[in-house]
């Protein structure tokens, strides 16, 4: 057992001597591949492209696994790459990236590449490896970013009149690794039509002068392109400022100044300072003019009415208004053309064609001694036509004969006035022709031209300053003759001496508010109130003005002219010059200002000029008031309540109020966003209650208005039968207390029991205007009822436009008191009609104390000197409203007799 154990081990020990024998024999070769390998990758990329290709040959190949390669292995583990196998027979491998390469983190990577055959059997032992192989790797570049510029922004400034061959240089960088996509091959200026140019290296010029002038700065956009034609994302803003050649004038000045209605007074020029360019200086004068000639009729000034803004003004009552508006009572206008594009002004227009006769019953054929003539004009000069009148008013000859008694013309742009006295008011040689030569009558602009007559003395105001005729003529009487005469605006009436009448010496020009008043003169202050413009230059804080300093307001405050020695104190007193429009609802729209300034030097020939300056006020459009008439719009009385005494009070529970939309600015002028209602309170300058349908009718129906109720404000009014109008600027709250006071009577109530009347308010001249409120009246007749015929109080003002008979008889008895009080008991207890029996106390009681006192004085005397509260009858607005006819007689009846008295109202 022992010898065999023995041999059994040789057996085995020889066999594992061939085995080994046989391994050493079969994989004795080692794999072999080039000695260096370069290779490009591509950024964000994992293959990697080498030259020559990754191949590892072994000689022991065809030999399983001692001939194939299994393996390439790269030291350095900093690489971040892999070497696979692809064909182990055929030892083709591949080189990847084990993540995304960054060729802006590392453009190039060195490694050392080895490759490992299978060895002798499948575990791999006994394996081989190559020589140690250099690889090289270059990543290739991206154009992943674009250039970034390396300031914000770029800030320069240069002197105006040069050429710069480089102003400012910018740099934009980018990123990227390799030189085609990170240098920048170009720039370029993207904002169009400027003076500036830019090169390659990103230096920029300007192509033309520059001018502070014309342009303080310039903000121009510049971009970047790499060498790749990637452009920047983002433009850099390259700011040049324009600094001015030194030269003398006013600086910190603004060309537009917004003024926000309602704001009072606003600065102009709050930084303004005169450079002098270190020139010594005597004196400044400078001269600030407010132009506003084509604002209204020659600056913003309030639009009422003329007849209202003569009541504001305090001016004499009695004057005629020569141009009013179109209307059924004075038609003689509706021929005329007008300017209604003017904030609610009215204003005729004259090219030498048209002309308005005034009717006969307007204007009293003969003026006395004093009379005033007072008009708007606007009139340029007319070439070609120097030698022919143009005549504003004129009272002739209606036919036969040719003399002018009075007129009003301009000739060769002088104003003349001609008064012929008639031969019964003066006998003697006496002045007949007043001639002003003035720069205002020929100047384009508008003017106010009143002329007091106190004869033989004619005095002319023009805008509010006296002028002394430069030529008077005189002349003989006008002989006394039977001939009418005809009164006309625009021409003279020629309507003797010529076959066929006709208009001559036509106006070329506009006119506005001519009115004639006889019998009075007006006063100067009257005249400048009426003239006075709401707008106007200003100095804030006089008191705080410099010391030497003089100034000078022209009488309109529209010129205001500054001097001084010391520029300092000139440069402060220009700061605190202001614009003030003191209207409540101004003219919307520019005002232009223009600054002129000349200096003197200290004993120099030469010396600086200062150029003129321009600049604009802006006057924002002001919130627009809307007027709300708001109270009972029906009332249902009893028929004694229209019979009464009293009458019934129409509009007992009126209120008006006003509300503008606030916001704030920006949506408050462009009209847009959300707004706010605030109630305001302004004037009203009239109010109108229209009878609607059939007008009515004086015998049997009036609306009346106590006097008393009219004292102490600026108001009046004028009653017809088409309904009454309530006049003059005046509070809201005024208005009020007055409407509220206008009763109806109606002493037939049974054949008229209802009636409608519409009342609507106005704000400067119809301008803004109020809703239309309507009010029913309906009276319920009692049947049974007693009718009683009451006179008509006299402290009432009635007008009635034609000849009427009011029945207003005063009762011929009374209730006794104690008759009363059984009557008021017994209707208390009827709870049926109760409202009714209210109403029966309420008149009952009225009826008592007036019969008393009335059946006393029956007999006596009428007194009628509540008549003279009344309107010329001719005198209407022409609004479209109300009209007013000639009156005859107002026949009043008494219990004891009937009084005739002729109605001046």
């Amino acid at each position: 057992m022992q010898r065999i154990s023995e041999v059994v081990l040789l057996v085995a020990g020889f066999s594992l001597g061939l085995c080994a024998c046989h391994t050493v024999k079969v994989n004795k070769h080692k794999p072999w591949i080039e000695t260096s390998y370069h290779g490009v990758i591509t950024e964000n990329m994992d293959i990697v492209q080498l030259d020559p290709p990754l191949v590892a040959l072994d000689k022991d190949a065809p030999v399983p696994y001692a001939g194939e390669i299994c393996a390439f292995k790269i030291q350095g583990l900093e690489a971040p790459f892999e070497a696979v196998v692809l064909n182990g027979t055929s030892g083709e491998g591949q080189l990847r990236a084990r993540g995304l390469v960054d060729c802006e983190l590392q453009k190039e990577y060195t490694f050392i590449i080895q490759a490992h055959d299978c060895g002798a059997g499948p575990g791999g032992t006994g394996g081989k490896k190559s020589h140690k192989a250099v690889v090289h790797i270059q990543v290739n570049d991206v154009n992943e970013f674009s250039p970034v510029f390396r300031e914000a922004q770029y800030h320069v400034a240069v002197t105006e009149g040069k050429i710069y061959d480089n102003i400012l240089q910018v740099e934009a960088t980018d990123q990227d690794c390799s030189p085609q996509y990170s240098q920048i091959c170009n720039y370029q200026i993207t904002t169009s039509n400027t003076p500036f140019a830019i090169d390659r290296n990103g230096n920029i010029r300007n192509t033309e002068k520059l001018s502070f002038d014309k342009q303080q700065q310039y903000a121009v956009l510049v971009t970047a392109f790499d060498c790749g034609q990637k452009r920047s994302t983002e433009s850099v803003a390259v700011h040049i400022y324009v600094k001015p050649v030194c030269k003398p004038g006013w600086q910190g000045w603004d060309k537009r100044v917004d003024y926000e209605p309602g704001t009072g007074s606003k600065q102009l020029f709050p930084k303004m300072n005169l450079e002098t360019c270190g020139g010594l200086l005597s004196s400044v004068r400078t001269t600030v003019e407010l132009q506003t000639s084509h604002i209204g009729k020659g600056c913003d000034r309030e639009t009422y009415s003329e007849k209202s803004l003569q009541k504001l003004c305090g001016a004499s009552s009695g004057s005629t208004d020569l141009l009013p508006a179109p209307s059924a009572s004075t038609n003689w206008t509706a021929s005329l053309v007008t300017d209604s594009e003017r904030d609610s002004d009215l204003i005729f227009r004259f090219d030498g064609r048209q002309a308005a006769r005034i009717p006969d019953q307007v204007v009293p054929q003969n003026l006395t001694d004093q009379f005033t003539v007072a008009t708007w004009m606007k009139h340029g000069p007319n070439p070609g036509l120097r030698a022919e009148k143009e005549t504003l008013l004129c009272n002739s000859d209606k036919t036969e004969m040719n003399r002018h008694h009075y007129s009003l013309y301009v000739h060769n742009c002088r104003l003349v006035f001609l008064l012929r006295r008639d031969f019964i008011q003066v006998d003697t040689f006496r002045p007949a022709e007043f001639h002003w030569k003035l720069d205002q009558i020929c100047d384009k602009e508008w003017h106010y031209y009143v002329i007091n007559v106190e004869f033989p003395v004619v005095t002319l105001y023009v805008d509010g300053v006296t002028y002394d005729p430069y030529l008077v003529t005189d002349d003989w009487p006008i002989h006394p003759s039977q001939i009418d005469v005809q009164l006309t605006v625009g021409a003279c009436w020629q309507g003797g001496e010529v076959t066929k009448p006709r208009f001559t010496q036509c106006f070329r020009g506009s006119l506005s508010g001519l009115t004639i008043r006889p019998g009075k003169i007006e006063s100067q202050k009257v005249i400048s109130c009426l003239q006075a413009c709401k707008e106007g230059l200003d100095i804030n804080s006089l008191e705080s003005l410099g010391k030497g300093i003089k100034f000078h307001f022209n009488p309109a405050q529209s010129i205001l002219v500054m001097e001084g020695e010391d520029l300092e104190n000139m440069n402060a007193a220009l700061r605190k010059v202001s614009y003030i429009n003191s209207r409540q609802f101004p003219t919307p729209g520019i005002r232009r200002l223009h600054i002129s300034t000349s200096v003197q030097c200290f004993g120099e020939d030469t010396c600086i000029s200062i150029p003129d300056i321009d600049a604009v006020v802006m006057v924002l459009q002001p919130s627009e008031p809307r007027i709300t008439i708001a109270g009972v719009d029906r009332l249902t009385r009893p028929a004694a309540d229209l019979r009464g005494p009293a009458g019934l009070t129409l509009f007992q529970d009126l209120h008006i109020i006003s509300t503008v939309t606030k916001g704030d600015t920006a949506s408050h002028h462009t009209g847009t966003g959300p707004g706010v209602q605030e109630e305001i309170i302004h004037n009203l300058d009239y109010c109108d209650i229209l009878v609607l349908g059939e007008e009515l009718r004086p015998e049997q129906e009036s609306l009346q208005l106590q006097r008393s109720t009219l004292l102490g404000k600026h108001l009046d009014a004028t009653n017809s039968t088409s309904g009454m109008s309530i006049y003059g600027v005046d509070s809201m709250s005024n208005y009020e207390q007055v409407i509220r006071q206008v009763h109806y009577h109606n002493w037939h109530p049974a054949q008229n029991p209802d009636r409608k009347f519409r009342l609507t308010c106005s704000e400067l001249n119809g301008r803004y205007t109020s809703n239309e409120f309507t009010l029913e009246v309906s009276g319920l007749e009692k049947a049974g009822e007693h009718v009683n015929h009451m006179v008509a109080p006299s402290q009432y003002m009635q007008v009635v436009p034609h000849l009427a008979m009011v029945h207003s008889l005063y009762p011929t008895h009374g209730v006794p008191s104690a008759a009363t009080v059984v009557i008021v008991i017994c209707i208390a207890t009827l709870v049926v009609v109760v409202v009714l029996g209210i109403y029966r106390i309420h008149l009952t009681h009225q009826q008592e104390g007036r019969s008393s006192d009335t059946t006393k004085e029956r007999e006596l005397d009428w007194d009628d000197s509540a008549l003279n509260i009344t309107v010329n009858p001719m005198e209407v607005r022409g609004r479209g409203g109300l009209k007013t006819k000639p009156l005859g007689y107002t026949r009043l009846w008494t219990a004891s007799h009937i009084a005739h008295i002729p109605n001046q109202l």
